[in-house]
């Protein structure tokens, strides 16, 4: 038995660093007995097929275990990684369920004008939490806003100050080492497609 998930890679492609064609990242998650892979555009998203945990769990119990199947099936997957394209690679998971919520659970509105903000996702790394992560995101007063979701922060940005937004001062920060941001466009596209 498999389950779906979209790896969302942080640092890759962007800038000139960190330079990995999607074929070739495909092809070693493939090598690392993951299926049915395949990429959507070249910011580091992998859907693919993984074996499940097994167990008989149910409940609160069931998750659990799947939370740490999921996490040591991430932390194999970055071992990997590193070793195939000699950077130290970052990633965090995310089940079909996961990405529907992260669409039904986004703030009212969010994503609705976009000739007039900027929206992004905010994917975080465990253990941080958004209610962690909310207060160490820099924002400007009518410029920025944040909220906090599941394993998520949502992002709107102002475009016409966009500028003066504060976002990218988080790239300096330790906490940045625990997130990868996705615009609003491709974190519902990947929604869409894990949901088929």
């Amino acid at each position: 038995m498999t389950t779906r998930y979209v790896a969302l890679l942080r640092g890759i492609n962007v800038g000139g660093n960190n330079l990995i064609k999607m074929s070739a990242l495909k092809a070693c998650l493939e090598a690392l007995g993951m299926l049915n892979v395949s990429t959507y555009i070249a910011s580091g998203n992998v859907l693919f097929d993984a074996p499940r945990a097994s167990g008989a769990e149910t409940g609160a119990k069931r998750e659990r275990s799947d939370r740490g199947h999921e996490a040591r099936l991430a932390r194999a997957l970055e071992t990997g990684l590193s070793k195939a394209f000699g950077y130290e690679a970052r990633l965090t998971l995310r089940s079909p369920e996961e990405m529907q919520a992260l669409v039904k659970k986004a703030p009212k509105g969010f994503g609705k004008d976009a000739a007039k903000y900027r929206y992004d996702c905010i994917f975080l790394f465990e253990p941080l939490t958004a209610k962690e992560a909310l207060p160490l995101v820099p924002q400007k007063e009518g410029v920025d806003q944040l909220w906090a979701g599941d394993r998520v922060l949502y992002s709107a940005r102002l475009i016409a100050k966009v500028t003066s937004s504060r976002l990218n001062r988080i790239v300096g920060t330790k906490a940045y080492q625990s997130m990868t941001i996705r615009n609003w466009n491709t974190s519902s596209k990947l929604a869409a497609l894990l949901a088929k």
